[in-house]
């Protein structure tokens, strides 16, 4: 794999910012010394067809999601220098599972924007026809000012007209929802289930379903004696705030808000966000 100060293109590397089992991720300036975040695909080797085909499908669908507000930039994606790469805008900051657990005022002070732009992430997303499916803080980067952005849509798909079954399941299982962990059919409403774990986890400091692994999440998601309503964990929490996050996270999907433009107008409601 290339090495910070090799060239890619027009992209020099500097500094490698986060690394995963699929791929890594530099800080890379161009040959106009303008800044990129430079995503290098780790195994492209002649038999990596599921890898290269997420790597391509999140590369395709980003560009289709384009919003000036709350999805990552994209650049451009393909091969540089025989690498597969997908470039993308450089954001200053940190997900929001690391500034959750470091207690950072730039999430703590600014949680009820946080929050409004965090479902008005997935309404574009919904918007342009997709569904992300691996919505969860570490996919959310937030910059020193407050400014969000949604990444990694590796696990999008089309949002299925009916809802339509998967064909393996996918994703982190602490923030997938009943019908995905009980290989039913599926749509856009995962995507507010997991959103609500995620509020739930931002405004409470934990998960509303704790499990080491999936049958246990989902044992705790359809028996829900141990389930603490966020309220329970945090009292300054407003009753309508408590309400949207339940209602996220109701066991059927048609309990759920049908679509994110719904949820989005009640969020600003109910924090008194214009």
């Amino acid at each position: 794999m290339p090495t910070s100060g090799d060239k890619l293109g027009q992209y020099t590397l500097h500094e490698l910012i986060n690394s995963g089992g699929q791929s890594e991720i530099w800080l890379a300036t161009d040959d106009a010394g303008r800044s990129f975040a430079v995503r290098l695909m780790l195994n492209d080797s002649m038999f990596a067809f599921t890898e290269k085909g997420r790597f391509n499908t999140g590369s395709e669908t980003l560009k289709a999601c384009q919003d000036q507000h709350y999805i990552i930039g994209y650049v451009e994606h393909g091969k540089l220098d025989g690498h597969r790469a997908l470039v993308m805008e450089y954001v200053e900051g940190a997900n929001l599972k690391l500034l959750l657990t470091a207690g950072d005022p730039v999430l703590t002070e600014n949680i009820a924007q946080v929050l409004i732009d965090f479902a008005s992430a997935l309404e574009v997303v919904h918007d342009r026809g997709f569904m992300h499916l691996d919505v969860k803080p570490e996919n959310v980067l937030l910059s020193r000012n407050g400014s969000l952005r949604l990444i990694d849509f590796d696990l999008a798909q089309p949002i299925p007209n009916p809802p339509r079954k998967q064909d393996k399941l996918s994703g982190t299982p602490a923030y997938m929802a009943p019908e995905q962990l009980l290989r039913q059919p599926v749509d856009h409403r995962a995507d507010i289930w997991a959103f609500g774990v995620s509020a739930y986890e931002l405004l409470t400091m934990r998960k509303p379903f704790p499990g080491e692994n999936a049958d246990e999440v989902l044992r705790r998601q359809l028996d829900r004696k141990e389930f603490i309503p966020p309220r329970d964990l945090n009292a300054d929490l407003p009753m309508d705030l408590q309400r949207i996050v339940l209602r996220c996270l109701e066991r059927e999907p048609d309990r759920r808000y049908p679509i994110t433009s719904v949820l989005v107008h009640e969020l600003k409601q109910s924090l008194y966000v214009a």
